[in-house]
């Protein structure tokens, strides 16, 4: 497994750690009238990474679904979310010399920036929770930032 491979990997695996820690009622805890809701901002996330996928590697988009407003559920999120993932996963051990089509510079700086991208939704998520009065424990609050732990 490659140092890519594997970083991706314990960042999803953080990303449904959060998502298992919600309440399915408080998927529709939101910042604002006008913006989206956690389970809105889960979605995102997973077609991000499907459009992504469309870009780079059509091929991996087979079987992997969009989640539209009107389907969303921890269950649908969850499964989504870790079918993209291992979509992620393969267009990294697809690369041609660390290369991703579409995306400039390399398959680091991709992972960069998905990263960043989900992560700033992370924190959306959990502001939106805390700020409806549901926030997320304060194990879950530290164990997002456990990166070395199976």
């Amino acid at each position: 497994m490659s140092a890519l491979t594997e970083t991706w990997q314990i960042h999803n695996r953080i990303n449904i750690y959060l998502l298992d820690a919600i309440e399915e009622a408080h998927l529709t805890d939101t910042l604002s009238s006008k913006g989206r809701n956690v389970g809105e901002q889960f979605a995102h996330i997973n077609n991000v990474r499907l459009m992504w996928l469309k870009a780079a590697d059509a091929s991996l988009l087979e079987g992997l679904p969009k989640i539209e407003k009107g389907n969303i559920s921890k269950e649908n999120l969850t499964d989504a979310m870790n079918r993209s993932a291992a979509a992620i996963e393969q267009l990294f051990d697809r690369s041609v010399d660390g290369k991703i089509k579409g995306f400039k510079p390399h398959a680091t700086a991709f992972l960069g920036y998905l990263i960043s991208h989900e992560s700033h939704h992370r924190g959306q998520i959990m502001l939106a929770l805390k700020q409806s009065g549901h926030p997320v424990s304060q194990k879950v609050q530290y164990g997002i930032w456990e990166w070395g732990v199976r």
